[in-house]
This record gives structure tokens, sequence and C-alpha cells, in this order.
């Protein structure tokens, strides 16, 4: 199924215009940047200052939550308010549970987003047997429901955002697709046939998730299907729940910039767990890294497609040392440019020498390999970490592993007899080179582009190899200089992110000249493994941003939770702020601390309530104390 314009030549995937207000989404308009307020609804003037704080920093659209009727009517007062200041920024009324105030904001205010999960579905973790019947029972219940608010919006100019959340799919549609990317897609659909039937067309959609994979493989899916039935509506990119610092923006970026490297979406808003005026400067410089790119080198077609886009599969590899096969991705280091490696220099990547008990402790987060191009190492390295040579210079030195350009690997005889690296970009494949690889089970790709579009020209390159039957393993490489270390940060998860959501690597290579500290560039390289769910090194928190909803502080919440339990590897973590984004949203979640009242905090054990009202000051201790329960629980103490 096709979901994209192409593979390999970017261009946007074009979709009507949609007014919200002023502003224009989708056809030729440029990607919006939206966010959310954390304010409380009925404070009209702190909601005010903050929406002026967001506009300022160069939020296009505001989203104000909208729990009750109450909430609704007052949008009225904020939008008068904003208008007398001078702002005519669009307003969004976030609708969850209510019908009754979705119909009042709709009256309003710009733009109405509803979670069909939620708005007229049911969603109590029960399954249900449907039978076609009793299914489109359902359905005409939830018509019923919906199409108030169809002809409100209709009727008022106003736009809607059908925004499906893939933690809060109801249990019908759970009950017959299962927790998949088809029922996230078939929940929207589902209120975007009743749209249609009342020929009401001014319609955003979302396909929102924690899971960087399931929200990819999301949208491709809806935008194949509206595809193949001919729709073009407008989509908005969110990972939600992303959390905060390095975190959040490392997962926003594999899951934005993949679906934006491919000329999806028209409005995106990057979900961090800060005040809402720090999102907007994150997703500009998210787009940043897709500036210009338009006019990219050619790339030729992929005539014979073999990639997996809809589902998860790593393409397979052969086995060279810890490279490959069924290992987890490997990560290098690239130490080649520095006036000189001391043991010492090995602590950013994770390894820490102890002059006492003369040996070296090693992190979850240690690189595999390090690249020292021409340098002596005179001193005995960590056990576990692979040194990488210049060619000439391990013929020389005669340890270690070669790294070879092509023209090495394919006329010099004496190479490793154990591991070869060998550097390649698109244009140096070659039947010869094809030839030599599939009788050699030492080799290695290093890939690395020089194209604006480096994301088309890679998977090129991947694809060439796949349809060539070359099982050898590939490290994605790239190159950055002089990048601010946020810009690295949202450039470097969105250009390995794309490939490795493919199933596409088996190790990454950041090469990064002047761009931030050895040990930060280290840590990006373990976040987007992590983000893209291919390795995980350090415990994960799916956590929400705040809004008006919010029952407890949630940066200062998520810092304690985090302090605490930041070294229980592979442990998911979800942390939110309001029961809207409980046991739904945090499908993904092995332990969920949920606010439930103002001062209470209930914990779950996956979906599951443990216990519920806990005061606040206790809710830390006890959450730990579930992980302990359970087996999670490791004691800092004991860790190496």
């Amino acid at each position: 199924m096709k979901y994209c314009n192409s593979l390999t030549q970017y261009s946007r995937f074009k979709t009507r215009e949609v007014k919200v207000g002023i502003i224009g989404i989708g056809g030729d308009n440029p990607i919006r940047i939206q966010s959310m307020t954390t304010t409380n609804t009925m404070d009209t003037l702190a909601t005010v200052e903050e929406s002026i704080r967001m506009i300022k920093a160069g939020c296009e659209l505001v989203r104000i939550t909208a729990p009750s009727r109450k909430e609704a009517e007052n949008l009225k007062n904020i939008k008068k308010e904003l208008r007398k200041r001078g702002y005519q920024t669009p307003i969004i009324a976030d609708i969850h549970y209510t019908p009754n105030a979705a119909e009042i904001a709709a009256t309003i205010i710009e733009k109405v987003r509803i979670n069909p999960g939620n708005y007229a579905d049911k969603k109590k973790f029960e399954e249900i047997e449907y039978t076609d019947e009793t299914y489109n029972k359902e359905l005409d219940r939830i018509k019923e429901k919906f199409t108030p608010l169809v002809k409100i919006c209709k009727k008022h100019g106003t736009a809607m955002r059908i925004g499906t959340n893939h933690g809060s799919l109801s249990d019908r549609i759970l009950s017959r697709y299962g927790d998949t990317p088809k029922g996230m897609v078939e929940s929207a659909m589902e209120f975007l046939r009743i749209c249609r039937n009342e020929n009401y067309h001014n319609i955003i959609l979302s396909m929102k998730a924690s899971n960087t994979r399931v929200m990819v493989q999301a949208y491709r899916m809806l935008v194949a299907e509206m595809i193949a039935e001919n729709m073009d509506y407008p989509l908005h990119l969110g990972v939600t729940e992303a959390g905060e610092g390095e975190d959040g923006r490392i997962k926003s970026a594999v899951g934005i910039g993949a679906l934006l490297a491919d000329g999806i979406g028209d409005t995106i808003r990057v979900s961090l767990t800060e005040a809402p005026e720090f999102e907007i400067p994150v997703a500009q410089k998210l787009l940043h890294n897709f500036k210009e790119i338009e006019g990219h080198q050619k790339i030729e077609k992929i005539t014979k497609n073999p990639l997996y886009s809809f589902t998860y599969k790593r393409r397979k590899t052969n086995e060279v040392l810890n490279i490959g096969g069924k290992n987890t991705p490997i990560v290098i280091a690239d130490f080649c440019l520095k006036k000189k490696i001391t043991p010492a220099s090995f602590f950013a990547l994770g390894y820490n020498y102890s002059v006492p008990l003369d040996k070296w402790h090693i992190s979850e987060m240690a690189a595999d390999y390090v690249f020292v191009g021409n340098h002596n190492i005179d001193f005995e390295v960590p056990g576990t970490l692979g040194v990488i040579y210049n060619f000439k210079k391990w013929k020389e030195y005669k340890k270690g592993y070669p790294l070879l350009t092509i023209n090495d690997y394919l006329d010099e005889s004496a190479i490793s007899d154990k591991l070869n690296i060998v550097y390649s970009c698109l244009e140096d494949l070659s039947e010869e080179l094809f030839a030599k690889l599939k009788t050699d089970n030492t080799a290695v790709l290093m890939i690395d582009t020089y194209n604006q579009n480096g994301v088309a020209e890679q998977r090129k390159l991947f694809t060439d190899l796949m349809n060539n039957n070359i099982k050898t393993p590939v490290i994605i490489g790239r190159a950055y200089c002089d990048f601010l270390e946020e810009q690295l940060q949202l450039s470097a998860s969105s250009d390995f992110g794309t490939l490795l959501l493919d199933g596409l690597g088996d190790g990454i290579f950041i090469a990064a000249e002047n761009c931030g500290s050895d040990q930060s560039i280290n840590s990006l390289a373990f976040g987007i493994l992590q983000a893209s769910r291919t390795r995980i090194s350090k415990t994960e928190y799916i956590s929400c941003p705040s809004c008006g909803r919010t029952l407890f502080d949630l940066q200062e919440t998520t810092a304690k939770i985090r302090k605490e339990t930041d070294h229980l590897k592979g442990v998911k973590i979800g942390i939110m702020g309001c029961i809207v984004n409980g046991p739904g949203e945090m499908a993904d979640a092995d332990y969920g601390y949920v606010g439930t009242g103002k001062g209470k905090i209930t914990l779950y054990k996956e979906q599951t309530v443990v216990e519920k009202n806990i005061q606040e000051d206790k809710a830390v201790t006890a959450l730990i104390n579930l992980i302990k329960k359970h087996g999670d629980w490791v004691e800092k103490t004991n860790l190496p």
C-alpha cells in the first residue's frame, strides 16, 4: 500500500486546506506549530497570559482543555480577552468525555478536538464479543451522539480534529481490531464517515501514541487508507506523553521526524513535560531539519520495495562478532578528531576506570566500539570495547579492527579475519561489491550520505542490498558539524530514527564535530535506539504534558520519580496528571502514577488499579514498593 508520494523524492503529501480561524492548515500552507495551555481553564487571566507566552514563542494554534460545560463556556471570556489584547491566534477546545462541552465550545472558538475512544464510546477495559449486528448498533449509537456536534461545527464554520490515541481505544475497537495501528485508524474512520455523511469536511486527523513504532505505522496506514478512498484531510503529528528533557526531545523527533521525512504532516506538536512555551522552539528546530530539502540531489526510484512500512520487521543480516544477526544495534563512538586519547577519554562513553581496583566499570550505556582513526592507543582498553582504526594504521598496529574504503576492501587481501568495517555510500554499490559481500562473513558496511535528503538515500541503499539478497550488517552513519546540542538531538533522532523504525540498521555512528560533549553524543545515540524500541538501556518515562486537567505539578513529580527510579533498565513508568490521561494513555507502561483528585494519586500495574487515593506526599514511596512487589526493583548500591 502506498503511504507517501515517493520513498526517494521528497514532496509533501497534498491535503485539502482546512481553515481554523485566520490560519490555513494543509494545502500549500507551511507546517503549523501548536501547543496546549497548562492552566486551569476557569482562571481566565492565567490562561490568557500563558497563551500569550506561547504565541510570542511562535505558537500558531492554542489548545485549551474543556472537561465540562463551565470550562467550555469560559472559553468565551478567554477568547474575548485575547482578542482585546490584539491576539487573533485560533483557539482549540480539547474535549474527551463530554459531548455537551464540545457542542458549547464549537459555537465559541475556531476548532474542537475530540478523541473517538472516549467521546461517545466506552472504555472499561472489558472484552466484548460483537456480532456484526451488535457492532453496527453501537455505530448507530455513536452516530446519534456525535452528529449534533458535526452539525454545529458545520453551521458555525468550526474546524474539528478527530484525534485517535493509541492508549484510549474503546473496548469495542479493541475487541474487534486489538491494540493495533489498524484499530487506531478504524476508530478515526468511523467518526470521519459520519462527518462525510453530513457533508462536513473541515477536518484534521491525528494518530498519537507514546510508542513511536505504533504512532508511525498508524499514520502511514491512515494515509494509505485515505489514498485508497480518495481522501485528502490534513494531519496533525505528535508523539503523546513523550516526557521531558533529552528523552522527550529524542522520542518526539524519532516519531514526528519519520513522518515529516516522507512528506506527511501539516501541523505538529512536540508534547513535553515542560512549560508549553518551551515546546515551540523545539518544534521549530525539528522542522529546521527539513529546510530546503525539496531541492535535494536526485535519488533513483525504488522500483521493488522490500520494506515493511506498516509492521515492524528487522532486516535479516549475518552475525559478525556482536553486530547483526539477533544482536541489538551497536553504538560506535567517534574519537578520530581528538588531539589525544587517554583512559579518561572513555569515561564519556560509559567506561569508568577504578585505579584502586584496577578495573573498568561498564554502564548500561557504554559504547560498543570507538573509531580512533590514526591515533595510538598505548593502554589497555575495556575488554567489551572494540577499537577501530583507519586501514593503514591497522596494518601497522596489528590490533583492533580496520575501517576500509571500498577500494581498500575490493583490492586488499590482507584484511582482518574477524571484522572489517567498510565505508560506503549509495554510489559505491556495485556488482563487484555485492559478489564479495555474499562470500564474506567478516564485513560490516558503515554507510554515509552527503545528500540533503540523507534518509531517502540511505533507505535506497538498504533496499538495493535487500533486493540483491545481501545480508551484510549495516552501521548507519551520519555526520554533523557546528550544531547546537538540541539541534543535534532533533536532527540525528529524525535521521536515524526513520530508518530504525523500518527495521533497518545494525548500529549507529554519529560523527558530530563541534556539536557538544562526547558524553552527550553517546547519550544521544542510546536515546535514539531506546526511542525507536531497538535497544533498551534505561528506564522509560511515559509522561504527559501538563494541561488544565492536571491534578499535581507534573514537572516536579516527574523529576522526583526519575531521581528514584532512573536506574531501572527497561522499566516503563507512566506519569499522568489526570484520569483522562490515565490507564489508557499510558498503554505501554509497566507501572502508572495517576492524579485522581487534588493531592490524591492512584497507582496502576499496567492497566489495573492497585491502590487508590494515596496522599501525594506518600505516593512515590508507594510506587517504589509496588515495583519491588512485582520483582522489578534493583537497589542502586547493587549496580556495577
